[in-house]
């Protein structure tokens, strides 16, 4: 693993041990995490599939730049770390988004082209409010302790689980992802909510991948598919898996069809 710096962004690379496949992945995270999410599976393993894997920790969030002022960041504001990750790359990357970092993959898509996006749980185009309606009325005590996360709150250990994972995970292991979260951008929240929804018009629409999880309580499968829909894919929702899928033991599970999707792609 390589930690670099992107200006004051910090970027985790991980390079395959030859050649690198000409087009590199840029991995977004979502909310109240950071590039850390990426490292534990998926940068190693794309990496010996033969891609430069990297993920960038938006600002405010990780080692980048921000962390003082996190409530002054905006989803524009993580569009534009997205590129200046992006322009310093050797050629321009497939950008694979979890949750909020699917938001800003979309909200980039609104001004830059891309060979190609994975959405994996993402928040949907039409914003935030249809799962967080959902949320109130499935698990109002998850709801609650999400929103005092977001305001530098100490979240409880099992909304930690309730919210990210279907396995039973072990305690060590959620203890430790426990203590890299971190508060999110109240004005991110609220441009996911309602004042910076992407604008459908303005997109060009490359090749899309939209992954949703079957036990998802955050994003569920139908906020998923209504993601595919606004872009004319389908969704495809994987079993056993939860919100956060890419850090669950089962984590393969998400992996393959992003390899398979990508190599269909000629990428």
């Amino acid at each position: 693993m390589n930690r670099a710096r992107f200006g004051d962004l910090e970027v985790i690379c991980r390079a395959p041990a030859g050649a690198a496949r000409p087009t590199p992945l840029l991995f977004v995270h979502g909310a109240y995490t950071a590039a850390w999410c990426w490292d534990e599976n998926f940068l190693p393993w794309f990496a010996e599939q033969g891609y430069a894997a990297y993920a960038v920790s938006l600002s405010g969030h990780g080692a980048s730049r921000g962390r003082a002022y996190l409530d002054s960041f905006s989803i524009a504001d993580y569009v534009a770390d997205v590129a200046e990750v992006a322009d310093k790359l050797p050629s321009p990357p497939v950008l694979i988004g979890h949750s909020m970092g699917g938001m800003v993959i979309q909200k980039y898509l609104e001004k830059f082209t891309v060979p190609g996006a994975v959405l994996m749980s993402s928040v949907p185009p039409q914003g935030l409010l249809g799962s967080a309606f959902g949320l109130a009325f499935s698990k109002p005590h998850l709801l609650g302790d999400l929103n005092r996360i977001m305001g530098g709150g100490q979240p409880q250990m099992e909304t930690l689980r309730d919210a990210m994972f279907h396995e039973t995970i072990e305690l060590e292991r959620l203890r430790r992802y426990y203590h890299l979260c971190q508060p999110e951008s109240h004005r991110a929240i609220w441009d996911m909510s309602l004042f910076d929804l992407p604008s459908l018009s303005r997109m060009p629409r490359p090749p899309m991948l939209v992954l949703g999880a079957e036990h998802d309580v955050l994003i569920p499968p139908d906020q998923v598919r209504m993601t595919a829909r606004s872009y004319g894919v389908s969704a495809n929702i994987l079993p056993d898996l939860g919100h956060g899928m890419m850090m669950e033991t089962d984590w393969r599970i998400a992996a393959d069809p992003i390899l398979y999707w990508l190599k269909s792609q000629g990428l």
